[in-house]
């Protein structure tokens, strides 16, 4: 399958036209990746699967996307589009479960974007482990997989060749649910250069593989609270917006409501969502997405502009 556009023939559009000078938008820079199907939503748009080697991480795993309808209108041939890395719970290994129709997080974003209540968000939906024994922590633990290389520079680099995205962090945001909530949390924290905003779902707050052991300096230094708490006294520092998520029928809000108190401060912007009847599951994440957190990190973030817009 192609994500590109359509040419009036009804052929395959080429990815590499040039834009119209919008120094926000970075068109795709290639090389282009082989998707195959992986789902077809109801409206007709195609989430796709390509096996991707990291060139930083050195880490090979799959990665599935998914672009709404409106990436393929003429109106935004020429625009960026924001991209929401989303990051399963468990081990995450061989597959991501956001991938499936069955959770509906691509519909919701459709759905909201429709509503006026969410970007049209480019969903990208990698791997989240190397294997299914530990837990990475989105982190390079010295002497494993560099799965904090793979998250931050491989998938968001794979993005680019591949798609219209913005030249700013203005475009970029994580959203996941228990280890992947953490890492995304973890993610942001630790380069609010490259991503703006999170929804973190049932997340740790505090990195706790195993694989850490040995390792005490590296492991602070992924440590989302303590990498919170430098960033809030930092002069200048760039403007970071975390939305948690916690469902009521779940442990983990005193720990999130600490996180907020203490480390929410200055340029770390912080909220909870709390979702009445919602467990520490996938289901009741994307409730609360539809319920406000989906549209809380879109205001902070680009959406697409049509041409002559």
């Amino acid at each position: 399958m192609s994500f590109n556009q359509p040419t009036p023939d009804g052929g395959g559009g080429n990815m590499m036209q040039s834009s119209a000078h919008d120094p926000s938008v970075r068109m795709p820079t290639g090389p282009q990746a082989e998707f195959v199907t992986a789902n077809t939503l109801d409206d007709g748009t195609k989430i796709g699967v390509a096996t991707l080697h990291g060139q930083k991480s050195g880490f090979t795993g799959k990665v599935w996307v998914w672009a709404p309808k409106e990436y393929y209108e003429e109106r935004y041939r020429d625009s960026a589009f924001p991209v929401l890395i989303a990051l399963p719970g468990g081990r995450g290994y061989p597959m991501n479960y956001w991938m499936g129709t069955d959770l509906k997080l691509q519909e919701t974003v459709s759905e909201l974007a429709e509503q006026g209540r969410s970007k049209p968000f480019i969903v990208v939906m990698p791997v989240l482990n190397p294997d299914k024994k530990y837990y990475y922590d989105g982190s390079d633990i010295p002497g494993q997989p560099k799965m904090g290389t793979w998250m931050s520079d491989d998938v968001p680099d794979f993005v680019k060749a591949n798609f219209r995205t913005f030249t700013t962090r203005d475009g970029w945001a994580f959203m996941g649910s228990s280890s992947g909530g953490f890492v995304g949390l973890k993610q942001v924290l630790q380069h609010p250069d490259r991503f703006k905003a999170v929804i973190a779902s049932g997340p740790d707050t505090r990195p706790d593989s195993p694989l850490w052991r040995g390792h005490p300096k590296e492991k602070q230094a992924n440590n989302p609270e303590r990498l919170a708490k430098q960033l809030a006294a930092r002069r200048g520092a760039p403007d970071v917006y975390i939305q948690f998520q916690i469902g009521t029928k779940e442990g983990g809000r005193a720990n999130l409501e600490r996180f907020i108190q203490q480390y929410g401060k200055g340029p770390v912007h912080a909220s909870l969502r709390v979702i009445q009847g919602g467990g520490h599951n996938a289901k009741g994440y994307i409730q609360g997405m539809r319920e406000g957190s989906l549209e809380a990190i879109s205001k902070v973030l680009r959406g697409p502009t049509p041409s002559g817009g």
